[in-house]
């Protein structure tokens, strides 16, 4: 009975944030397949853990695991091989993503090559500065939420978010010209 409680309360607690924990995951692993993988065992780790959870906050305790399970798998990626390189033209199957059969082709294709820029200009950041924007922009993390998530003071992430739309904006410039 008490398993099977458990089981109710992750569910209830945890999975709702599955989208953002693997929208973390694959801005941090630079590739679908790997962000699967970690969170997969994100979700491992979630659930043997669960009773450690002291329901504050579900959304942050889930995406530090992600965090520190990322940065774990990088680490051991980075001691065995090189990252492969990102494909910049590798299809993003998002639900978000979808095409409306309403929209103008031109319009889409424009949103596309947007959202392809926009990935390959976050990519080329240093992880801190990425893991900020994601959780920030994409995840909708308040600084409090991305400073516990990152073990960083709010300061740090707000200067990491600074710098990071910095280099955006000047990456996204100098593409252009």
């Amino acid at each position: 009975m008490a398993g099977e409680r458990d089981s109710r309360d992750f569910e209830k607690t945890i999975l709702p944030h599955l989208n953002e924990a693997y929208r973390l995951a694959r801005r941090l692993m630079r590739g679908a397949p790997e962000a699967e993988d970690v969170v997969q065992d994100v979700m491992v780790r979630a659930l043997t853990y669960f009773r450690t959870f002291n329901g504050t906050n579900a959304r942050a305790w889930t995406l530090q695991i992600v965090r520190n399970t990322a940065y774990a798998a990088l680490r051991k990626q980075r001691d065995t091989t090189l990252m492969p390189p990102l494909d910049p033209v590798a299809p993003s199957f998002d639900l978000a993503t979808l095409a409306d059969p309403q929209a103008d082709p031109e319009v889409l294709l424009a949103h596309t090559q947007e959202r392809r820029e926009l990935r390959t200009l976050l990519d080329e950041l240093p992880v801190p500065l990425r893991e900020c924007v994601v959780l920030h922009e994409f995840n909708g993390c308040s600084y409090k939420e991305v400073a516990t998530i990152t073990e960083t003071p709010i300061g740090t992430v707000m200067s990491r978010l600074w710098r990071a739309r910095r280099m955006l904006i000047k990456r996204a410039a100098g593409s252009k010209s």
